[in-house]
């Protein structure tokens, strides 16, 4: 019982952090975010003094220089311009925010299970975004439950409810989307490299029960996560040679389970499509470009249409395409594309360096752990399409990969040991 509560505070623990709120018993400015990073200095000085030293990875220093000098390239843009608009002039301390609250993350899960590895992160990702598109259906549906997370979560839920939008508990929108996507990979990651999983039909069921759930439910909260479901997928027939039509003897199992559960999905699916009304309009929303193609003969969707049509803005002149205009927040230029959003904020320099600090994380990741260098590489990819719609990062899940075992020499290292492949740690 005790270990079981242990899992699910864990599991509530790294929610808070992927997911991040403010709570109705905090200052408005303060959120879980916040609080796990304050919690994470002071694990580490603890860990330091108990040590008598640090040790900081070169790779980590070289992720805190681009951050650092993105940083300096939207300050001087701001100070160029005239303008008060510190969205990402200070993006060094939103790097050591994320920072700090993964390494509270994976020192509870060290405490727990002795080791916080791929397979333990992933499994509470996992196991965190499952409940979070469980909560956002309770949410829609059983109007006490948004009572009470409405009353004590504070995340902008009347603009959720003015869209008509899904939302969890801090997962909603594009951002929710993302950080669906990046599980689902994850997900499929873990099922291809880890043998132990592979092998267990039951675990092989579990995780893939979640991952159809994570893309069913993540598309109606927000239809980025179909763009998961998509790198997911190209990851499975890549890493198992299916895009061969070839199935290989040891994933035989694993494509057993894979169709059965996918047709028991589509099956409640189609049931609930037809019988329940909320279920059908969720669905409508969340497949509008397929259900255009199918009726209408096009794949389109309103919100791309009007990404098209009206949010393609860049600058007017070379001084911002160098080094853009020091606006970003507020919707100032009514564009929510990301490369649009960058560009204008702080130029070609600022951009550049902004999606050079994405690919140095994903290499420098991919180079240490080649068994996982295509989930790193997919990575990159869902970075830059998701640009394509909204301004986001996705250095959430670096910050992690950072203070995990297994991954690289800790990043604040109390001494050298000898440390397992990413593959195999356990």
């Amino acid at each position: 019982m005790l270990k079981f509560l242990q899992y699910i505070s864990l599991t509530i623990l790294v929610s808070l952090y992927y997911f991040p709120i403010g709570l109705s018993i905090l200052p408005a400015s303060l959120n879980t975010k916040n609080v796990l990073a304050l919690a994470g200095i002071f694990f580490l000085l603890y860990d330091c003094i108990k040590a008598k030293h640090v040790k900081i990875s070169l790779n980590l220093l070289g992720s805190i220089g681009l951050a650092v000098v993105f940083s300096l390239i939207c300050l001087y843009a701001i100070d160029y311009n005239r303008t008060v608009d510190y969205a990402y002039a200070n993006y060094y301390v939103s790097f050591a925010v994320w920072m700090f609250g993964a390494y509270t993350v994976c020192t509870a899960i060290r405490y727990v299970h002795g080791t916080a590895n791929f397979k333990r992160i992933t499994l509470y990702l996992t196991a965190v975004c499952f409940a979070q598109c469980v909560a956002a259906m309770l949410i829609d549906r059983i109007p006490a439950v948004q009572a009470l997370v409405d009353s004590y979560v504070n995340q902008g839920q009347e603009f959720f409810e003015e869209v008509d939008r899904l939302y969890g508990i801090g997962a909603a929108l594009d951002t929710a989307g993302v950080r669906f996507s990046l599980v689902l990979v994850m997900i499929a990651a873990l099922l291809v490299n880890d043998t132990k999983i592979r092998s267990n039909a039951w675990y092989v069921a579990l995780l893939l029960l979640a991952f159809f759930t994570i893309t069913l439910i993540g598309n109606m909260m927000a239809r980025t996560t179909f763009l998961g479901f998509g790198m997911a997928l190209a990851y499975l027939a890549i890493a198992t040679d299916a895009w061969k039509l070839v199935i290989r003897e040891r994933f035989f199992k694993f494509f057993l389970v894979f169709l059965l559960i996918l047709a028991l999905g589509i099956s409640i699916s189609v049931y609930l499509y037809q019988t329940d009304e909320s279920f059908y309009h969720n669905m409508r929303f969340a497949f509008e470009g397929f259900f255009n193609w199918v009726e209408k003969g096009e794949w389109r969707t309103d919100s791309t249409d009007k990404l098209n049509r009206e949010m393609w803005i860049w600058p007017e002149d070379t001084k911002s395409w160098i080094i853009g205009t020091g606006l970003f927040d507020n919707f100032v230029y009514s564009t929510d594309i990301g490369y649009c959003r960058f560009i204008l904020y702080c130029g070609l320099s600022g951009f550049s360096v902004f999606a050079l600090f994405f690919i140095y994380n994903a290499y420098i990741f991919a180079q240490q752990n080649k068994r996982y260098a295509l989930m790193f590489f997919f990575f990159v990819l869902i970075t830059f399409v998701i640009w394509l719609k909204v301004a986001t990062d996705i250095f959430v899940i670096y910050a992690l990969f950072y203070c995990l075992d297994g991954i690289e020499q800790k990043t604040f290292a109390r001494k050298r040991v000898a440390q397992p492949t990413l593959a195999t740690a356990v």
